[in-house]
């Protein structure tokens, strides 16, 4: 296979060309990605792979229903479900994730929204980073990404960008985001931890990182029901110490770290 190099988007669309340039594709492979994205408004760089689903849950994302749904029901029912009647609402969880990025308003900074679905975080960080910033938003879902692109085009952003690649591989160059969200997917990955060795590799030095996932919380003659449904829908459920200690051993730092229902919310920074 020939040495990954830096791929360039399509010219119809600057911010799909702005993200092709911190790609790492197989040089064989560039113009099959930007011939796709002239059509679909996203780069894809698995083509006609097949994905391999991790459960029911996945199974969902990759339909062409939940997309429609996506936003407006899907996420913040499940959101509620896994962060409980006291947990952050998904205007919240949109704060919070500004906020533990420490994104500024007009900053232009560069952020990487790992399993964006239809793009609401994406877009909002479009907003909050400013022309000179740029937010890449990467996904497996074919249906998830062709709405993303959509309702970014309407909403007249021209910062934010979308790829169809493989989030526990990510495919960009070592150190060019200043901000890594993962909200809501993690415990869904096949391989986590490789997805969390990804995240510190493309991150710069002192770039933050920011993740929702689920959180153990059952008390241990309870956890055979929890292990069942993990296992029933594809979801991990990560242990409370599990995740912090991930991120410490991969170089992570100034971590913080709080509990919403069966969610853990959790930031660090790359040392």
């Amino acid at each position: 296979m020939s040495a990954p190099t830096a791929a360039t988007g399509p010219p119809e669309d600057p911010s799909l060309g702005r993200a092709g340039d911190l790609l790492l594709v197989p040089a064989g492979r560039r113009e099959s990605a930007a011939g796709r994205s002239t059509r679909a408004g996203y780069l894809d760089l698995l083509g006609g792979r097949a994905v391999v689903s991790t459960g029911r849950a996945q199974d969902l994302m990759l339909s062409r229903v939940v997309p429609r749904i996506y936003e407006r029901w899907w996420r913040p029912a499940l959101g509620r479900l896994l962060k409980g009647p006291l947990g952050p609402s998904m205007a919240d969880e949109h704060r919070l994730a500004r906020e533990l990025l420490r994104l500024e308003r007009g900053g232009g900074a560069t952020v990487l929204d790992i399993a964006c679905g239809t793009g609401n975080f994406s877009r909002g960080f479009g907003r909050v980073v400013g022309p000179g910033g740029l937010v890449i938003g990467i996904d497996v879902s074919e249906t998830m990404l062709a709405r993303a692109a959509s309702d970014t085009r309407r909403s007249g952003l021209r910062n934010v960008a979308y790829v169809r690649g493989d989030a526990e591989a990510l495919p960009f160059i070592d150190g060019v985001f200043d901000g890594v969200c993962c909200f809501a997917a993690l415990h869904l990955f096949a391989d986590p931890m490789s997805a969390l060795d990804r995240m510190h590799a493309v991150l710069r030095p002192g770039g933050r990182l920011a993740i929702l996932t689920s959180a153990r919380r059952a008390p241990e003659l309870l956890r055979a029901p929890e292990s069942a449904f993990g296992a029933l829908s594809g979801m991990r459920v990560f242990g409370q110490e599990e995740l912090r200690d991930a991120l410490h051993a991969r170089g992570f730092d100034a971590l913080e770290w709080q509990l919403a229902g069966a969610a853990q919310i959790v930031a660090a920074r790359r040392a």
